[in-house]
């Protein structure tokens, strides 16, 4: 990555998730379009690895070592962004999780986790940047669903409808802050070679998925992050509100 004056230049993006996949691949791609990135995870040391990517390419970044399920976290998370760099302009909620499993027998606690991840943690980051964004004139939340935010499997029922939620805070909050020149994005990918299938907690059907993926070409993180600079780069006028990407051969 060779950093250079961008179409972010003089913008900050603050990405959770940052430690690897979607999250890692954005915060490099906003890098590189001139924006100051803040980097958001648990894994401090993949973090501090990124960071220091980024500014040898010369380029700015922080490193916020976070749990954004818990509020205090998140909120810890903006308000370090905004100390740094002095505003936040925009805000790519990409942590999550894929717990994948029947509902029959299901372990609860992965429901938990994910509902905990995938919407309210990227509800209170949300929260908590908005007044910032105002107070700077504009910004751009992008949220990271799925496909399955869209439609559901005998699988998906927990996952999805952690992203179904992300779907209608989105639009709600969309049609809420537009008049405060506050644009609002949903990106739905469909399968993406990242490390989301680890986390899979029910053997049969981590199985059935990893044999599904082995089966066609999936999305690369890389492809998602140019979908988020497509969107934060359109003009101010443009506000995209949904892109759903899915690899050519998934049906």
């Amino acid at each position: 990555m060779t950093q250079h004056a961008g179409s972010l230049a003089g913008k900050v993006a603050v990405v959770t998730g940052a430690s690897s996949g979607i999250g890692e691949a954005t915060a490099l791609a906003l890098a590189a379009q001139g924006a100051g990135v803040v980097l958001v995870a648990r894994r401090e040391d993949r973090l501090q690895a990124l960071a220091g990517q980024v500014r040898s390419a010369g380029g700015r970044a922080e490193v916020v070592a976070a749990d954004i399920a818990h509020e205090d976290q998140a909120r810890l998370a903006v308000e370090r962004a905004a100390a740094a760099f002095g505003r936040v302009d925009i805000l790519v909620n990409n942590a999550g999780l894929m717990l994948l499993g029947p509902v029959t027998g299901a372990d609860t606690t992965d429901w938990r986790r994910m509902i905990e991840v995938n919407l309210l943690g990227l509800m209170y980051a949300t929260h908590a940047a908005l007044p910032h964004m105002r107070a700077g004139g504009g910004g751009h939340i992008v949220n990271i669903s799925s496909v399955s935010g869209r439609g559901a499997s005998p699988t998906s029922a927990g996952y999805s409808a952690s992203k179904w939620g992300v779907g209608g805070f989105s639009e709600g909050l969309r049609q809420e802050v537009r008049l405060d020149r506050i644009r609002v994005t949903v990106i739905e990918p469909g399968v993406v070679a990242t490390e989301l299938t680890d986390h899979i907690t029910h053997q049969e059907t981590r199985a059935a998925y990893e044999g599904r993926i082995a089966q066609m070409t999936p999305l690369e993180s890389g492809d998602i992050a140019a979908a988020v600079v497509y969107a934060v780069t359109q003009p101010e006028r443009v506000n995209v509100n949904e892109i759903l990407i899915r690899p050519l051969d998934q049906g």
